[in-house]
């Protein structure tokens, strides 16, 4: 794994466009881009919790030339409001398709990593007329116990910031010796995590506490490929491999990553998510 961080160039990226802005039906303001045609297919990417629409930097650059691409910070995060109080994956999902009515779009490819995967197995039971082709990086059908996250949500709301609750979520999501280099990745999402809202950490962790989707999710009709990470320790190879056996003809491919697969390994992940979604960049 260590050889992947060597392939973390977002040193390189360009200065961000500023985003734009919607207001949901519970009128929370939410900020997303876009980025590609606006002819071309859509593909929504929806992102991890402590995390804003810029974890996606690196894959911009290849999917834009073959999609118009989406995204979006979730309510709580980034530069979107935060609204009080719990989240759900129902209001997260429903986050999803006013912002595709407000683009005029009618029906989109969505990949989504840990809690954007989450959302994207909500939209596919819920609203599968508005999904084309679905990519689950990361995440769980089900993670637990409540407990766990009621202690999480309880001690994140009552630190003075976010330092130490950033140090660990960065543990959780990179080999040891990526962040031991703290090279620009990890600078990178350590500001990220430091950023982040309390409140907005704590209403996400909510959804995920909430959400059990072992069993709906068979009705998925949708094409799917999980992503899994051979290393995770979040939402591990083993929750991949129960949602690929669940949602029927589910494909799954397994990455020697950590959690944020699409960092680790962004050739490799770019490559899998183009042949699922029938690219072919040659």
């Amino acid at each position: 794994m260590t050889n992947a961080t060597a392939r973390l160039p977002m040193q390189d990226r360009k200065q961000p466009a500023a985003p734009s802005f919607f207001t949901t039906g519970d009128g929370v303001r939410i900020a997303y881009t876009t980025d590609g045609p606006e002819d071309l297919p859509a593909l929504i990417l929806s992102n991890s919790i402590g995390t804003t629409l810029h974890m996606w930097d690196l894959q911009i650059p290849p999917l834009s030339q073959y999609f118009r691409v989406i995204r979006y910070d979730f309510r709580g995060h980034g530069a979107s409001d935060v609204p009080p109080g719990a989240y759900s994956d129902g209001r997260l999902g429903r986050d999803v398709l006013e912002l595709m009515d407000w683009l005029g779009i009618e029906r989109a490819h969505f990949l989504g990593l840990s809690l954007g995967g989450f959302v994207g197995q909500w939209l596919a039971i819920h609203a599968p007329e508005r999904i084309e082709r679905l990519i689950l990086s990361n995440t769980a059908a089900q993670l637990g116990p409540a407990a766990y996250f009621d202690k999480a949500i309880a001690a994140v709301l009552a630190a003075p910031d976010m330092a130490e609750t950033a140090e660990t979520f960065l543990g959780n999501w990179f080999p040891k010796a990526m962040i031991a280099a703290n090279g620009q990745a990890i600078r990178t999402f350590r500001e990220m995590l430091l950023n982040t809202s309390r409140q907005g950490l704590a209403g996400n962790w909510a959804a995920v506490r909430d959400a059990d989707l072992r069993r709906t999710i068979a009705l998925i009709a949708a094409p799917t490929l999980v992503i899994a990470g051979e290393f995770d320790t979040v939402t591990s190879l083993g929750k991949s491999e129960e949602i690929a056996a669940t949602i029927p003809g589910a494909q799954l491919k397994v990455l020697p990553a950590v959690h944020l697969s699409n960092i680790e390994f962004p050739q490799e992940f770019v490559a899998e998510v183009l042949s699922f979604l029938q690219v072919d960049p040659s």
